[in-house]
């Protein structure tokens, strides 16, 4: 789907507020409530919006430590890996990935030994990295168009 001003402003207000209303989100765009619906209703279709959520902030639901596991795992383990991190609600996000890991995890747990002991569970499987997030100067981020007027090649 070709994304353009108008529907990157339509994914610039939801990403920043997924519960806005039609009729806000039709005055932010300079669309009609028809037209505005219409383009929603498109970018849901072809997968552009794939989800509406809430942000839960894991510290203020207990959740003190955030980190960044790596984990390399040989090809025949792969399979039941995922199968076992579907399961662990620790596991907010897993990554396939090029390089030395096979997947990068990223993991809420209450404390310390919590995730002492969610990397152990894990751990049979191979090798692991452990990264404590200290903080994030840069939080995860709304996508943003980045095509900056630039025509890639062999295009017009």
């Amino acid at each position: 789907m070709d994304i353009d001003t108008k529907s990157w402003k339509i994914l610039a207000a939801l990403q920043r507020d997924a519960r806005i209303s039609l009729k806000a989100l039709a005055e932010e765009t300079g669309l009609s409530m028809p037209a505005t619906s219409e383009r929603l209703k498109k970018l849901e279709e072809t997968g552009v919006i794939s989800a509406y959520r809430a942000e839960v902030n894991a510290e203020a639901v207990g959740l003190d430590v955030m980190a960044i596991v790596g984990i390399t795992v040989p090809q025949p383990q792969k399979a039941s890996l995922i199968a076992h991190l579907k399961s662990l609600p620790e596991v907010i996000e897993c990554l396939h990935v090029t390089g030395q890991d096979s997947f990068l995890l990223r993991v809420v747990s209450r404390n310390i030994r919590h995730l002492e002991n969610f990397v152990g569970n894990i751990n049979h499987y191979g090798e692991t990295r452990t990264s404590i997030v200290m903080s994030a100067p840069i939080p995860l981020r709304a996508l943003t168009d980045m095509s900056g007027g630039v025509v890639e090649s062999g295009k017009s």
